[in-house]
């Protein structure tokens, strides 16, 4: 990250009750994807770091005889076992904490992941501390995803597409040109070269798996405003007093291009960046 940037607790302040509404779901295809690769048979343990809502974890969970979640938001982990609890899924252990604070005396695992969540993280402190807590035959996961739209292609859908640009531009109206995170900025966003970190840390990548995509996903427009407040960048919290007024407007763009609300996305693969310690 920019040095001028520091993490702060508010990144996602907000955001958690809209994450499972506005994100797409990872297609089943990427726990099978998981399982082929990795030989998953029910058995070990999985650590999901900076697992979000646990849209990852609970995909990922009947491949394993234990699993431990972690994130540093407090909103999300709440969120998490909620949704934990409607799944069926009572033996996850939700933990909050940082991923910096690894490895926190929670032991070796089968899988370490990180599901869109790395870039936010001291990845070299964090990766160094994962590759100590990883069993022997064992390996990290970075899933490289995009889950809150789909993609911009020009091709037939059966409703509208959402007005993203449109909607870019109206969130930068009310908060500025530069993308906020937190109580920062990041002009540029969240960085890449995981691999390089990866490296450093004593990684070895092992495969590069993708799988599925170019479905047609159908979403209403609560789905789409959702998908807006699931941002770090359009956090519920970062527009203050403005909040209702901030959404009336989204809401009327949105109905300017579908009066029904139906819309239609072509959802992005998901990419599996496999790493061996």
């Amino acid at each position: 990250m920019p040095d001028e940037w520091q993490w702060d607790e508010t990144l996602y302040a907000g955001s958690a009750a809209f994450y499972p509404v506005g994100r797409m779901p990872y297609p089943a295809e990427v726990a099978d994807a998981f399982a082929a690769e990795l030989g998953l048979d029910g058995s070990g343990r999985l650590l999901d770091a900076g697992c979000g809502p646990g849209s990852l974890t609970l995909l990922l969970a009947p491949l394993f005889e234990h699993v431990v979640a972690i994130d540093a938001d407090r909103g999300m982990i709440a969120q998490a076992r909620e949704e934990a609890q409607r799944a069926g899924r009572d033996a996850i252990s939700w933990q909050q904490l940082r991923a910096e604070e690894l490895p926190a005396g929670l032991g070796l695992f089968r899988l370490v992941t990180f599901a869109q969540s790395f870039h936010w993280m001291d990845r070299l402190r964090v990766a160094c501390a994962v590759r100590q807590m990883i069993e022997p035959g064992g390996a990290c996961v970075l899933i490289h995803a995009t889950t809150h739209e789909g993609v911009a292609s020009t091709d037939g859908l059966p409703s509208p597409r959402p007005p993203r640009e449109a909607i870019a531009r109206l969130v930068a109206r009310y908060l500025g040109p530069d993308r906020r995170a937190g109580q920062g900025t990041l002009p540029s966003g969240p960085p890449y070269g995981e691999d390089i970190v990866m490296r450093d840390a004593g990684f070895t990548r092992s495969a590069l798996v993708e799988t599925g995509g170019g479905t047609v996903a159908e979403r209403t427009e609560d789905e789409v405003v959702a998908s807006i407040f699931s941002l770090s960048s359009a956090a519920p919290h970062l527009f203050g007093d403005r909040l209702p007024e901030f959404e009336r407007d989204l809401r009327n763009l949105l109905r300017a291009v579908s009066p029904y609300g139906h819309f239609s996305e072509r959802t992005y693969a998901v990419a599996l960046d496999v790493w061996r310690p």
